[in-house]
């Protein structure tokens, strides 16, 4: 690509051409048939805009508030891995170009998931994000594939938060060695009341789940005493046929009745998609795979440059849509598949 990127969609073709092909489809790729992965995209295709005009709309007003902390836009980095396969300096860049999410999963030896928790507290951060949906790795066929090649020879870096606790070093014949290493060391027996209440014993800081897409999960998690809710199908990486997370964002938020924050992940790739989620009723929207293109592309300045982009965008939507401020994107705001479908009976 000659010139510059001038939206994010461009910056994945740009790590295409600098990323090894494993690399590149270790990050791009979805579980199976890759069905929900395309669908996380092409739902917010189907969900229109309907602008007020003339507003004053001569300021606006992007910033929002999450657990208490004002941030300047309602557009954070989601949690996501291996960063230094996209770049030398990994996750140090990306933390250094926005304040960074993140993430944990516990283990099935809980001493590494307490050390893990109370080092994070220890450094400042704000919150724990329990992702809940990876019980095991789903079926990501393209790893399988490269994995057969050369993935198992692949020099993986070493994952920096697991130094001295345990090996990230593991080999196997079939599958992947990431699905390998989390057959080995994640906890597949995990229930709702049981971590949750483990957590709250060894932090005090607010605990949310990542990985919710069901009234009943999102009441649950409410039942349990959780701060908040990411919807997430962890980017279509874990069980296909999954529905898009932005067509069931409503459910959720209608389950937790306010009683918690929900955050939305999946498919953002314009601020058009930034100001729909906000319009049915996300507090603030979390991208991944945008970040990882922006940072295989140009480091630290590429990922400072995707999320101005996604900034930039939602604000001249809410400026065309006669929204000066956060709070004025309403639900009245967009027609989702159904509201038309309504509308034509």
């Amino acid at each position: 690509m000659a010139s510059e990127p001038v939206n994010v969609n461009e910056f994945q073709e740009l790590a295409k051409q600098v990323l090894p092909k494993m690399y590149y489809d270790f990050y791009t790729g979805g579980a199976e048939d890759q069905f929900t992965l395309k669908e996380n995209v092409e739902a917010f295709r189907r969900i229109t805009l309907r602008p007020r005009v003339l507003v004053d709309v001569s300021r606006i007003d992007m910033s929002t508030t999450v657990l208490g902390y004002k941030i300047s836009a309602p557009i954070m980095i989601a949690p996501t891995s291996m960063h230094q396969l996209a770049h030398p300096e990994g996750e140090v860049a990306t933390a250094r170009a926005a304040a960074a999410s993140n993430t944990i999963m516990v283990f099935k030896r809980r001493d590494i998931s307490a050390q893990i928790v109370q080092r994070a507290e220890k450094n400042g951060y704000k919150a724990i994000v329990l992702t809940v949906d990876a019980p095991r790795l789903g079926r990501r066929e393209a790893d399988i594939k490269n994995n057969d090649k050369c993935f198992r020879r692949m020099i993986s870096p070493q994952l920096k938060n697991f130094e001295g606790l345990i090996s990230t070093e593991l080999d196997c014949d079939e599958g992947s060695n990431l699905e390998a290493f989390v057959r080995a060391v994640y906890d597949d027996s995990l229930c709702w009341e049981d971590v949750i209440g483990w957590l709250k014993s060894i932090t005090n800081l607010p605990i949310l789940v990542k990985g919710i897409l069901t009234h009943e999960d999102a009441r649950k998690a409410v039942e349990v005493g959780v701060a908040g809710i990411v919807v997430s199908n962890h980017g279509a990486r874990q069980l296909d046929y999954t529905p898009a997370t932005i067509s069931v964002l409503e459910e959720v938020l209608q389950a937790v009745g306010g009683k918690v924050p929900v955050l939305f992940d999946g498919g953002i790739r314009r601020g058009t998609d930034v100001f729909k989620a906000l319009a049915l009723g996300a507090q603030a929207v979390l991208v991944g795979r945008p970040v990882i293109y922006g940072l295989a592309a140009n480091g630290e300045d590429g990922v400072r440059k995707v999320m101005k982009m996604l900034k930039d965008e939602l604000e001249l939507t809410m400026a065309l849509s006669g929204c000066p401020s956060v709070k004025d994107i309403t639900r009245s705001h967009v027609r989702t598949e159904c509201g038309r479908l309504r509308s034509q009976l």
